[in-house]
């Protein structure tokens, strides 16, 4: 099967398996794309952010006699950055890995990579990095966002023998 008619398939069963899961039926591909979806959490983000807050309240003293703003204003603002950091908190950053892509949420929107597009991946004590053949690597970190490294590089490691991309193992 063509990948064109592949991705037709994929698309009118996904339309058929919302339908038939909102009159509780079961769906009719139970053998559709795995997608593995590998979750970190964003707390970088939301700390600098709660520095932020500390630093503005800081500065500007609102409990003081020499408070020249409006303090509703002031109080909508250090509203506005909570919400923000929560926003960053809850927003997850993830790697989903199927059959024959890697996808994951970067600040510019959604990034796809296919097996072609993807010159190496690395594993370092730390961090994966999906080097690609044109634009920017992508780097997991688990100090940066928390995500499952061991459970990401089997899954990456089998996707790299799938696909005969190469694979590189780094020691510090």
């Amino acid at each position: 099967m063509s990948r064109s008619w592949e991705r037709m398939v994929l698309k009118n069963s996904k339309q058929i398996n919302k339908r038939r899961k909102k009159d509780g039926k079961k769906s009719i591909s139970p053998n559709a794309p795995q997608v593995d979806r590998f979750k970190g959490r964003n707390y970088i983000v939301p700390i600098l952010l709660f520095m932020l807050i500390l630093l503005y309240i800081t500065l500007a003293q609102p409990w003081s006699n020499s408070f020249m703003q409006d303090p509703t204003m002031f109080w909508v603002t250090i509203g506005c950055y909570i919400v923000l950091g929560l926003f960053y908190y809850m927003r997850r950053p993830y790697l989903a890995v199927t059959r024959d892509t890697l996808e994951t949420r970067k600040f510019s929107g959604y990034k796809t990579l296919r097996p072609t597009e993807i010159r190496k991946i690395t594993m370092q004590p730390g961090y994966i990095i999906v080097e690609s053949v044109k634009g920017a690597n992508w780097v997991f970190s688990r100090l940066m966002n928390r995500y499952p490294l061991d459970l990401m590089s089997e899954r990456l490691k089998s996707f790299s023998d799938l696909h005969h991309i190469e694979w590189e193992v780094k020691a510090k």
